[in-house]
């Protein structure tokens, strides 16, 4: 016997169908007589587990159907009707909607009650006992039929809209029901005269939302139609059973068989139920389920906005996810549906890298609890604090210490740390920060010798992985990965800047040299000159440092820092940092001569020691006339501008590198700022750090 899709023009919105209307609708047309005639082969469901059935669909306030036919005609129709509770044999059935106050009862006889737990279609012989313009009442009798089972459950829809797109043509409905492989809409009557322009054998876009929030969206093949004198129905499947949701890569997150295997829990966006699955395999942009093919949920294109992953134990994690693909296994009893994270706050993608790096190798910790006196021990003993960087820090190390204990214990979403730890001993570490609206900074990478283990490389592949499946999360706003180094480092210059140089395009990756010195405050500065200027940069003014910027060096630093560029319906990076207890600001400044621009200044502010190299606290100055700005000049505009600081030094960053080397101004260090465009080139970076150096995501 057909599934129930064979009952659909018969049995005109049957089971747990809602739906109402407030005109008084003609009764469905009852046409599969076949199937009646069919039940003595169907299977039977005895007295008791019906009463349990009706009772359930009178909990869950579903409706039945009394197929009527008429005397004359022998015309069956259906009408329907809500359930009273039921304790033995005799059912009330009260007539849903004002169909009956229409006919006349005495132009019928009742054949049949029918219900459907969305699945299962039953039918009811029963004797009548009594029918009337308010109901019916019935003697239920030893065994009904089960005249159909789907393969998939199908669920009754409220309060969803559905757009359909094809070529130009839209169409406006509302989700009548959902199963795993189909779903039905039925389109407006002011849509349904634009139906002839449909094209029913090519594929369209659906999209259905609640509000302004879409739940699913996909392109959908046209399985059927039907139409009646208030409306037409389409029933779509979708066009494939995977969707691109995200470009492919060739290196993707590692995937981890868990044991016990976590669990997720979700309620369902299409219909008011709460679903619960075990995960087959889960990676940090991704998971996998599997599903009963009878009691499958979940279509390709759908959104699951608010999803929680428990892990064994009470850890869990929240994210939005939509399912990329269904596939049945070998034997077809059960689905296998891939899910793609679409977004997570990134303190749960933490605990979730957590859990992942954890479950692999047992010393490797993402943004967990650190002791402090451990890390601290760790950066002398590595020589990451050597005594020239300690003789600037030393005079504020409560301050330096007060900023890592909120960084390291209180886990913000700002920052995040990897380390590599045995036995309560740190031997590898690398953090890194949002410093930028949409760039984030690595810093602090040290490792020292453990047993045969490669510490450092492993704690680099740590942190890639990381950033491989956060760059895609809309709540990380990681665009940019960026990362200051020595010019004298010669193993994170042959990481970092020789990927730069290999890929030989500044704009997708670029490696730009700044001169490095502290300006230190002087009560006694000169003023600026005559027709010098300092005064809040315009946009034009930072237009013009970037021409300068751009045909010099053309890579990736004002895009990196969004200089000129306002962050529009997202909080400030600002406000972010002060509602997790830090402090993140930057100003911009032009040093003007006679109304043209000679410098760019920006001023950075932190918490000290946010950085131990205080890079994101301090100044950075693009020297755009390199002919007619002097250093006394860069000095008495940083004089100015020095009460932004609370500290006696302050960093400077000066571009180009060649502006202070040329004049033989100042210069204690050169720093190598690398940019890298996650979005374009973040999958091609880790295929060359697996091919060069062999640091394999897997």
């Amino acid at each position: 016997m057909e599934n129930i899709v064979k009952l659909r023009d018969g049995l005109k919105q049957i089971a747990d169908s809602k739906e109402t209307d407030a005109l008084c609708l003609p009764p469905c047309v009852f046409k599969h007589h076949d199937l009646v005639a069919s039940l003595e082969a169907a299977q039977k469901v005895d007295l008791k587990k019906l009463i349990n059935i009706i009772n359930l669909l009178h909990f869950n306030e579903s409706c039945a159907w009394v197929y009527l036919v008429h005397i004359q005609y022998e015309e069956g129709i259906l009408v329907k009707t809500s359930l009273k509770p039921c304790t033995g044999r005799e059912l009330t059935c009260l007539w849903a909607d004002d169909v009956m106050s229409k006919l006349n009862l005495s132009d019928f006889h009742f054949q049949y009650i029918v219900v459907s737990d969305g699945q299962s279609v039953i039918f009811i012989p029963g004797r009548l006992l009594n029918i009337d313009s308010s109901g019916l009442s019935v003697s239920l009798p030893d065994f009904s039929f089960n005249v159909s089972r789907r393969k998939q459950r199908r669920y009754s829809c409220e309060g969803l809209d559905v757009d359909i797109l094809q070529h130009g043509l839209s169409m406006k409905g509302i989700l009548v029901d959902y199963s795993a492989v189909a779903f039905c809409v039925r389109i407006f009557p002011e849509s349904d005269s634009i139906f002839t322009g449909f094209n029913a054998d090519a594929p369209a876009t659906v999209n259905i939302r609640k509000g302004d929030k879409t739940l699913f969206s996909s392109p959908c093949r046209h399985i059927r139609h039907a139409s009646d004198v208030f409306g037409r129905e389409l029933v779509f499947a979708p066009e494939d059973n995977k969707i691109e949701r995200f470009r492919k890569a060739k290196i993707r997150s590692p995937r981890y068989r868990l044991t016990p295997p976590p669990s997720i829990a979700f309620r369902h966006p299409l219909f008011d139920a709460t679903i619960q699955r075990e995960v087959h395999d889960i990676s940090n942009s991704g998971l996998s389920v599997l599903e009963k093919n009878e009691e499958s949920v979940l279509m390709p294109g759908l959104i699951l906005p608010e999803l929680t992953i428990q892990f064994s134990g009470s850890t869990q994690v929240h994210c939005k996810a939509q399912v990329i693909y269904r596939k049945e296994t070998e034997n077809g009893e059960k689905i296998l549906c891939g899910l793609a994270i679409v977004d997570m706050n990134m303190r749960d993608y933490g605990t979730l890298n957590q859990v992942l790096s954890h479950s692999k190798d047992h010393f490797s910790n993402v943004s967990s609890f650190v002791d402090m006196n451990a890390l601290w021990e760790f950066f002398f003993d590595s020589n990451f604090i050597y005594p020239e960087k300690y003789k600037h820090i030393h005079g504020q190390k409560n301050e330096y210490k007060n900023t890592y204990t909120k960084l390291y214990q209180n886990n913000p979403e700002i920052a995040k740390h990897f380390t590599y730890e045995a036995d309560g001993k740190i031997y590898g570490h690398i953090a890194m920060v949002r410093a930028y609206d949409h760039a984030w900074m690595i810093h602090h990478y040290a490792a020292r010798a453990m047993e045969n283990r490669l510490v450092g490389f492993v704690i680099l592949r740590e942190i890639l992985k990381y950033i491989n499946g956060a760059h895609r999360l809309p709540s990380a706003s990681m665009s940019y990965m960026m990362t200051y180094y020595r010019a004298g480092n010669k193993i994170v210059g042959r990481l970092f800047g020789g990927y730069a140089e290999h890929l030989n395009r500044p704009g997708g990756c670029s490696t730009d040299p700044f001169a490095y010195t502290v300006y230190r405050r002087d009560p006694e500065a000169d003023v600026l000159p005559r027709n010098w200027e300092l005064a809040p940069a315009t946009g034009i003014d930072l237009w013009q440092a970037d021409n300068f910027y751009k045909h010099h060096s053309n890579g990736l630093l004002f895009d990196a820092l969004g200089l000129g560029k306002e962050t529009k319906g997202a909080a400030s990076l600002e406000s972010i940092y002060q509602s997790q207890g830090f402090r993140r600001k930057w100003h911009s400044f032009s040093l003007t001569c006679g109304k043209k621009l000679a410098a760019l200044i920006i001023v950075e502010e932190s918490d000290l020691g946010f950085n131990l190299s205080n890079l994101l606290n301090g100044f950075k100055i693009i020297v755009v006339d390199p002919q007619r700005v002097r250093w006394d000049i860069l000095t008495a505009a940083m004089d100015q501008l020095s009460p932004f600081f609370s500290t006696e030094e302050t960093p400077v960053l000066v571009f180009p590198y060649e502006y202070m080397e040329r004049n033989d101004y100042p210069v204690e260090k050169q720093y190598n700022l690398w940019i890298l465009d996650v979005a374009a080139h973040g999958n091609h970076f880790l295929e060359y750090m697996e091919k060069h150096y062999r640091i394999r995501m897997d």
